[in-house]
């Protein structure tokens, strides 16, 4: 693996979700740096791509309640555990799930493995709400997928926050999650 900054210079074999991803950043004028790998399905994986691109990878749940009509995705250090009773009580719902699959491919565009607040650039009618912990908003830098799990960026945490959500019409909500 390497870094690279900014978008492939060869785009071939690459999915057109990928590089719509480096399409709509490059247009907002947001720098990114960039690794190419193997699907990560391991947290060893995980690690290498973390340590190449000097930031931890966010752990993206894509999440919905009971009836399905509510879609969240949360953004978490990838290091902390998920329980989901401790963010129901904070959003006010009850019963949250993994979505399903479908919902995920026509809410984000995004298959299993490569959920990423990438994805929201997607989402015209604003759908899913953004849940964030607030420790990932206190690091410099967010690792995330640019809509496939063989590909992971580095972008800074004040561009994605403002630049980015900004221009794909979201905002996002604080949450605090112990992981206890």
């Amino acid at each position: 693996m390497e870094l690279f900054i900014g978008r492939p210079s060869d785009t071939y074999g690459r999915e057109p979700r990928e590089i719509r991803v480096y399409d709509f950043l490059d247009n907002l004028g947001i720098e990114y740096f960039r690794t190419d790998h193997e699907p990560a399905d391991t947290m060893e994986a995980c690690n290498k791509i973390d340590a190449i691109l000097d930031v931890v990878i966010c752990k993206n749940l894509f999440l919905c309640n009971r009836q399905k009509t509510d879609f969240y995705l949360l953004m978490m250090p990838g290091d902390k555990p998920f329980k989901t009773k401790e963010l129901s009580s904070q959003i006010n719902s009850a019963r949250l799930s993994f979505a399903p699959e479908e919902a995920m491919l026509e809410l984000l565009d995004i298959r299993p493995g490569a959920v990423s607040i990438m994805g929201l650039m997607n989402d015209k009618d604003n759908r899913v709400k953004l849940l964030v912990d607030e420790d990932v908003l206190k690091g410099e830098y967010v690792g995330c997928h640019p809509c496939v799990n063989t590909s992971s960026l580095k972008l800074k945490t004040k561009d994605v926050f403002e630049k980015y959500l900004n221009a794909v019409n979201h905002s996002a909500t604080t949450v605090v999650l112990k992981g206890e």
